[in-house]
C-alpha cells in the first residue's frame, strides 16, 4: 500500500515542510556530484555508523558539537532517487498539518528531535554495527506518530496494486499509522532474531530508527503542540 494523500487540509502554507525538503533535495544533488569514489567518504563522515558515533561518546569525541554532528547530518542524507522519493513524499502528506499544528518555529524543533531521538534509538540497539545510516525516515516517523494522535479521523487516500491493477481507496488515518508501525515492529523483531542467530549487520532499512521517531514523535507533541490546534483540526 501507498498513501497518495491525506483529506486533510492544513490551516497555512507548510513553508517549514517545504525548505527541509529543499535541503534534502539539495544534499541528495550535492551527493550527485561527488561521483561514485568521493560520496562513499562523504556518506561515511557525515552518516550515524553506531560503533564510531555511539560507544563511550564521552571518550571518543573531543566536543558536544562533534559527537551530535552525525546525528543531525545523517538525517539530511538519502542513498537513492527512490529512498529521498518515498520520505519527501511522506513528509508532504503528514508534514503540513502537524506544522499548522505547532506553527513553525515549534515544528522545526520537534522536527529535529525526533531525527536525533531516532538516530539515537538505533544506535542503542545496534552499538556495534558499521553500516552507515542515512535518511529523514526517523524525523518523518516522528512527524507521522504525532499525526496519529493530533489527527486520527482524518482520511488517507492509498493505492494499492493487485498483481498489476491499481486499487485506489482511503482509509482512517489511525488504520494506516498503526498498520504501518506494526510492520516496523514485526520487521525489526525479524532482524533481531537474525542477530541472535550470528548473522550481522542485516537489512538496509534502520526499522529501530523508524520506531525510535514513532515513539519520539508520540511523546513529544503534546509539549510542541500550540493550544487548542488539534481541537480546531477536529
Amino acid at each position: 500500500m501507498f498513501p497518495l494523500r491525506d483529506d486533510n487540509p492544513s490551516p497555512r502554507f507548510p513553508l517549514v515542510v517545504l525548505i527541509i525538503i529543499i535541503l534534502n533535495v539539495l544534499a541528495f544533488g550535492f551527493e550527485l556530484t561527488l561521483g561514485a569514489e568521493r560520496v562513499e567518504g562523504f556518506i561515511k563522515d557525515h552518516a550515524l555508523i553506531p560503533a564510531r558515533d555511539y560507544v563511550s561518546p564521552w571518550l571518543s569525541r573531543e566536543t558536544l558539537t562533534e559527537w551530535a554532528r552525525p546525528y543531525l547530518t545523517s538525517m539530511f542524507l538519502h542513498g537513492g532517487f527512490l529512498h529521498i522519493l518515498s520520505n519527501m513524499w511522506s513528509f508532504w502528506i503528514f508534514g503540513d498539518n502537524v506544522e499548522g499544528a505547532m506553527g513553525k518555529v515549534r515544528f522545526t524543533l520537534f522536527y529535529l528531535l525526533c531525527g536525533v531521538g531516532a538516530a539515537l534509538a538505533h544506535a542503542y540497539l545496534n552499538p556495534t554495527s558499521t553500516l552507515p545510516v542515512v535518511g529523514a525516515s526517523g524525523a518523518i516517523a516522528g512527524v507521522m506518530g504525532a499525526y496519529l494522535l493530533l489527527f486520527p479521523r482524518a482520511h488517507i487516500h492509498m493505492l494499492a496494486l493487485l498483481i498489476f491493477w491499481p486499487i485506489f481507496f482511503r482509509i482512517p488515518a489511525f488504520v494506516f499509522l498503526i498498520f504501518w508501525f506494526g510492520g516496523q515492529l514485526i520487521s525489526a523483531g525479524n532482524e533481531i532474531a537474525l542477530e541472535r542467530a550470528g548473522v550481522q549487520d542485516v537489512g538496509g532499512i534502520a526499522f529501530a530508527a523508524h520506531i525510535g521517531g514513532f515513539l519520539a514523535g508520540m511523546i513529544l507533541m503534546p509539549f510542541f503542540r500550540l493550544k487548542g490546534a488539534a481541537a480546531r483540526r477536529r
